[in-house]
C-alpha cells in the first residue's frame, strides 16, 4: 500500500483566514491526505497568507521562506501560497517569490487536493492573473445569491447536518457536507472556541483598504448552514463561536432582510452543547435599536460589541469615507451601556491619515478618554496600492506618522489598564482555555480570542479545557484580569465533567 500524501496547513491572518484553512484541511482529508500539524512533517506546506497590511504581508513572505528552509532537510518537498495573498497577487507573487512552488486563488480551493498533487508531482500550475472580485457578482445585492455557486466563496458551502449513518469513508471528526460546493471542515485544533462565517466580502469602500478588490462583494451565508455548522461544532466540543465575516452587521442584505442576524442569534444561542455565541467586525454606522437589544438581552449571546470606528475626528472619517463623530461614537456606547453596563467594547483606529491634523488627532484622544474601551488596536496609517487613499495628497510624514502612532498606543495602553481596574470586584464567567505549570487561563465575555486579554485563576483544581467557571475579580495585569472563582463554581465544574 502506497504512503499517504502528507500536508500542513500554516495560518496567518484574522479568523476568517482560520475558517478558510479549516475548509481546505477538510477537502484535503476526503481526498486521502494525512494533516500534520509541523510543516517539517509533511510531503507539502500550505501557507493561508494575509494581505491586509504591509506588516501582514511580511509575514506571509516570512512563513513562505521559513517553509521553503524545511526543503532538502526533511519530507518536505513543496511550499504553496494560498489566502489573501496569493489571492491578491497571483502571478506577481509567484514571479517575485520563486521559493513557492504555487500560488492557488481561492477558484484553486474546490481542486486543492489535485493542484497540489500536481505540484508534488513535479508539475506545474500556472499562478492566477488577479482581478477584481467586486465585479463576479450583481451591483445589486438581491440578485447576488442565484450568481453566487459559480463564485468562489472560501468557507461558504452549506453544511449539512449529520446523516444517521454517516458514510464508511468520511474520517472521524469531519464535518459531513452538501451540495457540488459544499466544503468539508475538519478542525485543526482543540480548542473550545470556533469562528464560524457569516458572510464573505464587504460592500463599503472605505478609502484605506484594499480588502473587497480580492474579497469580492458582500454575500451572505443561508441561515440553515450557520445553524448546521454551529451545531457539528458542539458537538466536535465547542462551547464558544464567533460569527466572523468583513462587516456582520450587513448580514441578510442580499437574502431579503437586513435584520436577519436579529432572528439568527436566538436560534445559535440554543445549540445543545454551546455556551457562548459572540458577534465581531460590528460597523458604527450599520448598528441598529433592534440589534443592540439582542446582542444585550439574549441569553448565551455574549454582550460584546467589536466596533470598527477608525477614528473619530469627522473630516479624518470623510475622507476615509466613513461615517461619525465623537459625540455620536459615545451615544452609541452610552446606549450600550445602558443596557448591559458590564458589556464588552473594543475597536482599532488608524493614526496619521492622510490631512490628519493634531486637532484630528486631539479629538481622536477625547474619544479614547471617553469610550471606556477593554481592547484597542492602534495602526499608523501607510498607503496601499490600489486604494482611493494611496492617491491623495497632505501625506505625513513617516516620522510624524511614528510618533502619533507611538502617542496614541501609550494612552491607549493606560486607558485599557484603567478600564481593566474598573472590573474589579465584578463577577465574570471564564471560558477555561489552558490549564498547565503556568496556570489555569481563560476569557470572560467581554474578551475575544486572542485580541482582548484574557483572565488568570486563582484555583484551578478539578478545572479543565473547556469548562465555564464564575469567578470574582481580584485585580489585574495590565489589560488582563486576575479571578478568584466563587464558592463552588469548582465543584459544580468538576461534577459537570463527570
Amino acid at each position: 500500500m502506497p504512503e499517504r500524501r502528507t500536508v500542513a496547513l500554516v495560518t496567518l491572518g484574522c479568523a476568517r483566514n482560520e475558517v478558510d484553512s479549516e475548509e481546505l484541511a477538510g477537502r484535503l482529508e476526503a481526498d486521502g491526505w494525512d494533516l500534520v500539524k509541523d510543516a517539517a512533517d509533511a510531503d507539502v506546506a500550505v501557507v493561508n497568507t494575509c494581505g491586509f497590511v504591509e506588516a501582514a504581508k511580511k509575514d506571509s513572505v516570512d512563513a513562505l521562506l521559513e517553509a521553503n528552509d524545511l526543503k532538502g532537510h526533511g519530507r518536505t518537498q513543496a511550499v504553496v501560497a494560498v489566502g489573501c495573498m496569493a489571492e491578491r497577487y497571483g502571478k506577481d507573487l509567484a514571479e517575485a517569490l520563486p521559493e513557492a512552488d504555487g500560488v492557488l486563488g481561492f477558484d484553486d480551493y474546490a481542486d486543492i487536493s489535485d493542484r497540489l498533487q500536481t505540484i508534488l508531482s513535479g508539475g506545474i500550475h500556472a499562478a492566477h492573473t488577479p482581478r477584481d472580485r467586486r465585479k463576479l457578482l450583481p451591483i445589486s445585492p438581491s440578485q447576488r445569491q442565484e450568481s453566487a455557486a459559480s463564485v468562489a466563496l472560501p468557507g461558504h458551502g452549506p453544511a449539512a447536518e449529520a446523516p444517521e449513518a454517516a458514510p464508511a469513508d468520511l474520517p472521524e471528526g469531519l464535518a459531513p457536507a452538501s451540495g457540488p460546493r459544499a466544503p468539508l471542515r475538519r478542525r485543526l485544533d482543540g480548542a473550545p472556541v470556533a469562528s464560524v462565517k457569516l458572510a464573505s466580502g464587504c460592500d463599503r469602500r472605505c478609502s484605506f483598504c484594499a480588502i473587497p478588490s480580492f474579497r469580492g462583494s458582500f454575500i451572505s451565508r443561508r441561515p440553515s448552514d450557520v445553524l448546521n455548522e454551529t451545531r457539528w461544532l458542539a458537538e466536535q466540543g465547542v462551547k464558544e463561536i464567533m460569527l466572523v465575516s468583513e462587516n456582520n452587521t450587513s448580514y441578510g442584505k442580499d437574502l431579503g432582510d437586513i435584520r436577519l442576524l436579529e432572528s439568527l442569534l436566538p436560534e445559535l444561542a440554543e445549540v445543545d452543547g454551546l455556551e457562548r455565541v459572540r458577534v465581531s467586525y460590528l460597523q458604527p454606522a450599520e448598528m441598529r435599536p433592534g440589534l443592540i437589544d439582542v446582542l444585550t438581552s439574549t441569553p448565551k449571546v455574549v454582550p460584546y460589541f467589536d466596533l470598527s470606528f477608525q477614528h473619530s475626528a469627522p473630516d479624518v472619517l470623510r475622507a476615509m469615507r466613513r461615517f461619525g463623530d465623537t459625540d455620536r461614537f459615545l451615544e452609541l456606547l452610552d446606549t450600550i451601556r445602558g443596557k448591559a453596563p458590564e458589556a464588552g467594547v473594543r475597536s482599532n483606529f488608524i493614526v496619521g491619515f492622510p490631512g490628519e491634523t493634531e486637532a484630528d488627532l486631539a479629538e481622536l484622544e477625547r474619544f479614547l478618554n471617553g469610550a471606556r474601551l477593554d481592547a484597542i488596536g492602534v495602526f499608523g496609517y501607510s498607503d496601499e496600492e490600489g486604494t482611493e487613499a494611496a492617491t491623495y495628497e497632505n501625506k505625513l510624514d513617516e516620522d510624524v506618522v511614528a510618533e502619533r502612532l507611538a502617542r496614541v498606543s501609550r494612552l491607549a495602553e493606560e486607558l485599557v489598564s484603567q478600564r481593566a481596574e474598573e472590573r474589579v470586584g465584578q463577577t465574570v464567567h471564564v471560558l477555561v482555555e489552558s490549564v498547565d505549570d503556568e496556570g489555569v487561563y481563560g476569557r470572560g465575555a467581554h474578551q475575544a480570542p486572542e485580541t482582548d486579554g484574557q483572565v488568570l485563576l486563582t484555583s484551578g483544581e478539578g478545572l479543565s479545557v473547556g469548562r465555564m467557571v464564575e469567578a470574582k475579580v481580584v485585580g489585574t495585569e495590565g489589560v488582563d484580569l486576575v479571578a478568584e472563582p466563587l464558592d463552588g463554581s469548582l465543584a459544580c465544574s468538576e461534577e459537570a465533567g463527570r
